[in-house]
């Protein structure tokens, strides 16, 4: 069933509007017409059924029929602060954390990114680029929120900034080549109750020992994957999928 998100919260029959793109895309291209059924989302974790009660290519009205929790929605809060890469690697990594259930993405400004933002407007008009591949990525995944993609951060602001949630449920680890001792199962299986998770993952040159002696020192857990080196854009799906089964996160709840 087709799914939009909307920017406000409904009830029990109530008359919801939608944008013009949205509205043009479910006439020309959905060609669906009155009476027809929607999935709305008000982007805090609800779902509407709605029926189409008008529709032009400018406008489209619909009543709402039926709420619910979104199933898509999972308990564990999990941010990543991913090292800049290169190209348009970022784009894969928010398309494809966001299918997999992050919370919120942070770009991250470490010693060895090569990527050079040029001024706060490249930056922003970056972000704005994310950001709106992480709503399509939501609207296909059937998540219930649209994951929020930061402005990017230096990996200084990044290690010393609050996790949201109590210190018993928050966990913040930094994936770290070298570490041969500490494995992300081992954690996660010490951490089983942690409901908010944060990621720092390094760009294509990793991380420096300098960086991770500062975030230890802020309190996050290095932790390995194994010895085999993933790329900066396959490290973070992985450490995502692997911390979203194992926290039961990949079930029909």
């Amino acid at each position: 069933m087709a799914r939009f998100f909307v920017g406000a919260s409904y009830d029990l029959g109530q008359i919801a509007s939608l944008s013009k793109e949205d509205s043009y895309h479910i006439k020309r291209v959905l060609r669906l017409g009155q009476g027809d059924i929607l999935t709305l989302c008000d982007g805090q974790g609800y779902d509407y059924r709605a029926a189409i009660e008008s529709i032009t290519t400018d406008n489209l009205l619909c009543k709402i029929l039926d709420k619910e929790r979104s199933v898509g929605e999972p308990d564990t809060k999990l941010v990543l602060y991913q090292g800049l890469p290169k190209s348009t690697k970022m784009d894969l990594i928010v398309q494809k954390t966001v299918e997999l259930g992050v919370h919120r993405i942070v770009p991250l400004i470490s010693e060895r990114v090569v990527v050079k933002l040029s001024s706060d407007k490249d930056a922003k008009k970056k972000q704005q680029r994310w950001q709106r591949i992480a709503m399509e990525a939501a609207k296909q995944s059937g998540r219930g929120i649209i994951p929020s993609i930061h402005m990017p951060m230096t990996f200084k602001e990044a290690v010393s900034k609050e996790v949201p949630g109590s210190s018993e449920g928050s966990l913040k680890l930094i994936l770290w080549e070298e570490e041969k001792q500490i494995s992300l199962r081992s954690i996660l299986d010490k951490h089983d109750k942690a409901s908010n998770i944060s990621i720092i993952i390094g760009p294509e040159g990793g991380l420096s020992e300098k960086e991770l002696a500062l975030a230890k020192e802020h309190g996050w857990l290095s932790a390995s994957i194994g010895p085999r080196l993933l790329r900066t854009e396959t490290a973070g799906m992985a450490v995502i999928a692997a911390i979203m089964y194992r926290m039961e996160e990949m079930e029909w709840k």
